[in-house]
């Protein structure tokens, strides 16, 4: 089984992804998330997800298409459907568990584009 913990930023709202295959193919979710919109994601991932048809599908996959009916406008740049797309593959065996993580801040800059420190 794999976990995901996930903070969606500024927010606040914290999501978990238990992900599940007895095959290393067809994946079982469970999304757990303070967020409406990300629970009713999670509604539209309830049945198995076949993770090689994933990664072969990309964008056009049941991951992201789910996403795009369910996030809109500002939600749409929630990083958490990556989470949840990447904990597809690994529960699958398609890739590898490893830490991901973006760090947004905003920075001052001098006349010349060069960061202030």
């Amino acid at each position: 089984m794999i976990r995901t913990t996930m903070n969606a930023g500024v927010c606040g709202f914290h999501t978990t992804v238990m992900a599940r295959s007895d095959d290393m193919q067809m994946v079982n979710l469970e999304i757990a998330s303070e967020c409406e919109k990300i629970r009713g994601l999670a509604e539209a991932l309830k049945d198995p997800i076949d993770a090689y048809q994933e990664i072969g599908g990309g964008s056009d996959g049941i991951v992201l298409k789910a996403t795009r009916s369910h996030l809109k406008g500002g939600c749409a740049g929630c990083a958490v459907p990556s989470g949840i797309f990447k904990s597809v593959q690994v529960a699958g065996g398609v890739a590898l568990p490893a830490p991901v993580s973006f760090t947004i801040e905003r920075v001052e800059e001098d006349g010349q584009g060069m960061e202030i420190r």
